[in-house]
């Protein structure tokens, strides 16, 4: 069994408890629009245009993103790494794209890590069948889990998606007592409106568990908006200024208040 890897993080330290291997998988059913990895949302491997420029010289070069995997080859790197990763209280994150897009492997691969002895964690949006939330529950210990708007039609003009299963499936981990950590990207326009905000924390505190280990929150950045250009894709972010570091402290102040350790970043 195989699953389309685009890129391979060793000494992770945002995707979960200590330093991670994490692998992010092609295909996503998302289309957000501040997507900072969009050489993940194709399920399909990519063609695509890298230049280097040195002084007046310009180098080209073509490259793939995504590549085979099998799950001897992600216990063969985790293994490499596995000094650093128990010494931290490490693991390995499952990421994207969207991780469910590669349902088999992923669950092939989640059993193969715990079986090695690994603590495993999947970054995922939410937006697959409930009925496979259920199988990856058992062999998964984290989820990192994006809570993006609670409005339907918002949710669908800013990611292409409802969210009418995101929200079951979240309520369905908090449910099963499997750990979690929310993860709320800051999009200026999208979901810092007080009004949202307000709403958003009063939806976490009323499903409250103690389950639920940490919220972050992720301020929007333009890291990734280079990468628009060489996959042919539209960035329509690019008029929207990142929260500022106090609008941050104030959110985490805000979220802070119902006793639930609060992170900017990941």
């Amino acid at each position: 069994m195989k699953g389309l890897i685009f890129s391979v993080k060793r000494y992770a330290i945002h995707d979960g408890p200590g330093i991670r291997v994490t692998f992010f998988m092609k295909g996503c059913p998302l289309s957000c629009w501040w997507c900072h990895n969009p050489e993940g949302i194709s399920p399909e491997p990519e063609k695509v245009q890298m230049i280097n420029r040195i002084g007046d010289k310009e180098f080209r070069k073509t490259e793939i993103a995504g590549r085979q995997y099998t799950i001897e080859d992600i216990l063969e790197i985790l293994m490499k790494e596995r000094i650093f990763i128990d010494k931290s209280g490490g693991g390995v994150t499952f990421s994207g794209g969207e991780p469910f897009m590669q349902f088999d492997f992923l669950l092939e691969a989640l059993k193969a890590c715990k079986d090695a002895g690994f603590h495993t964690a999947v970054d995922t949006s939410g937006h697959f069948s409930s009925g496979l939330l259920k199988k990856v529950i058992p062999y998964t210990d984290l989820f990192l889990y994006d809570l993006k708007h609670l409005d339907r039609e918002k949710h669908i003009e800013f990611t292409g998606v409802p969210n009418d299963t995101i929200l079951k499936n979240y309520e369905l981990i908090v449910e099963s007592g499997c750990e979690i950590m929310i993860r709320i990207p800051v999009i200026p326009g999208f979901n810092d409106s007080q009004d949202h905000l307000e709403r958003l924390r009063k939806y976490i505190f009323d499903n409250r568990t103690e389950s639920i280990k940490m919220i972050n929150l992720l301020p929007f950045h333009k890291t990734g908006a280079s990468k628009y250009k060489r996959f042919n894709k539209t960035y329509k972010m690019e008029a929207i200024v990142p929260p500022a570091s106090e609008k941050m402290k104030e959110l985490k102040e805000f979220f802070s208040e119902g006793g639930i350790r609060v992170k900017i970043g990941g």
